[in-house]
């Protein structure tokens, strides 16, 4: 008997984990944290629907932290067997779960010294031995390599578009009857015709989809996101101001890095300095560069010419906390991007502080905003947001160029969905809020005539 349990990202988007049964063999795809809402990030700290220790494997579908940042915890309880990923992805966790881990601690930290926690001592989720303990575990898996789990089921990873090294999860189960069952997990769907990635690759069968719907409910604007982006820059620095742009690390930032490039190169925006302040988006750029398997044909071919794609004329990395303050004091107009893309810690907090009650200065959200998150409240008007225990005004200008997101919206996921040859049995909507998660229900349901469902948490289905 094969079942699936839905224990995160139901009817929202952060905590992807999701547990495959098959004749007892059990395999969690995703172990994410929870981001958000109150009541979600306390499910972080909850005891696990299931025990760590029976769980025999981990696959991933990438390395964001919403779908690896509970590893560490995880571990720590009790799980000790393989997780498997693409190379890109073990690579990418190796800098994103002990930062993760060491921000955690600074936060924890922070807040003893503060005394602004409503716990004494406030703790961490987890720490970065815990991360490092995790990272152990891990086992490289190329694209389109079947890895035998049991005699049943097997698995392999499809190029999903999203970041480097992001795969769909192509599980294959043997029935009673020898005949495979085809289960596809999707993890994040990336975009089609952008800069640096390939396009998400074609699937023609699956007899069920774990799709997320993070856009669902939404078509990314057809303006030209580089005319849009040149526009900001150059209104925010004629009067002075600095552009600040939270980020993920991973992903985001070097798209977003590209573009600048490009503008600089074309004339279209001034030369300026440009600092990217986040020690883990220095790692992630390097791995960008190096990780050819994951390369459009427009970035391969600049590199061929030597040229650096992912850098503009000023540009620089942030390591140091004292390099992150320096660039924070900075007078001229500089565009920054930091971490984390939902202002939910990291650096850019220190940054924010300090520039939103100007309104001279512009903050640049380049992708989803999860209910709840700092982000999202600064999206949505919000005239003061609460940061190390006291209220900051927001004077400055907020712009969100949602353009930039690496997710598929529901004209792209509904376009990927074209490549299948015959219909599924059911098709799982998660990683979506639930409006989103309903619009695209609709839209599925009314274009291909597909049976769709909307899991709730922990709900548990047979195969």
């Amino acid at each position: 008997m094969a079942t699936i349990q839905f224990l995160g990202a139901t009817e929202t988007v952060t905590g992807s984990r999701h547990l495959l049964q098959v004749d007892g063999y059990q395999v969690l795809v995703d172990c994410g944290l929870f981001q958000g809402l109150k009541e979600l990030r306390q499910r972080n700290w909850d005891q696990f629907p299931i025990n760590p220790a029976s769980i025999n494997a981990v696959t991933l579908t990438h390395a964001h932290i919403d779908h690896t940042g509970y590893l560490p915890r995880f571990v720590r309880d009790g799980f000790s067997g393989r997780v498997y990923a693409t190379p890109a992805s073990i690579e990418l966790s190796r800098i994103l779960l002990p930062d993760s881990a060491r921000l955690q601690e600074e936060d924890a930290a922070y807040a003893n010294r503060r005394g602004y926690s409503k716990h004494s001592p406030a703790l961490p989720l987890y720490t970065e031995q815990n991360a490092n303990a995790a990272l152990k575990l891990f086992e490289p898996v190329n694209y389109n390599t079947r890895v035998a789990l049991t005699k049943r089921l097997s698995f392999r990873f499809i190029d999903a578009g999203h970041i480097i090294g992001s795969g769909f999860v192509a599980f294959e189960i043997e029935d009673v009857d020898g005949k495979p069952i085809r289960l596809l997990m999707t993890g994040d769907i990336g975009r089609y015709d952008e800069p640096i990635l390939n396009d998400p690759q074609r699937v023609e069968e699956a007899d069920y989809i774990v799709l997320e719907s993070t856009y669902g409910n939404r078509a990314h604007s057809d303006v030209d996101v580089k005319t849009r982006l040149a526009q900001i820059i150059n209104e925010t620095v004629e009067i002075g101001g600095h552009v600040l742009v939270p980020a993920f690390a991973v992903g985001r930032t070097q798209q977003l890095i590209y573009l600048l490039r490009e503008l600089e190169d074309e004339q279209r925006i001034p030369s300026l300095p440009v600092y990217v302040d986040s020690p883990m988006a220095v790692q992630a750029t390097k791995l960008y560069l190096r990780h050819t398997e994951d390369h459009d044909l427009d970035m391969q071919a600049l590199l061929k010419e030597h040229r650096n794609p992912l850098a503009t004329h000023q540009f620089a990395f942030a390591r140091s906390r004292d390099e992150s303050k320096a660039i924070s004091a900075h007078e001229g107009s500089t565009i920054v991007i930091s971490a984390s893309g939902m202002a939910t810690g990291g650096r850019i907090l220190h940054h924010l502080r300090r520039r939103l009650p100007d309104v001279r200065n512009t903050v640049l959200f380049v992708g989803f905003q999860a209910a709840g998150t700092r982000g999202r409240r600064l999206v949505d008007g919000e005239k003061g947001v609460k940061m190390f225990g006291e209220m900051v005004p927001v004077r400055a200008r907020i712009e969100m160029l949602d353009n930039l997101s690496a997710h598929g919206d529901w004209r792209e996921i509904l376009r990927w969905l074209e490549g299948f040859k015959r219909a599924p049995k059911r098709v799982f909507l998660v990683h979506g809020e639930r409006d989103a998660a309903v619009a695209l229900k609709e839209r599925i349901e009314e274009r291909y005539g597909w049976p769709v469902e909307i899991p709730s948490y922990l709900q548990k289905l047979e195969l």
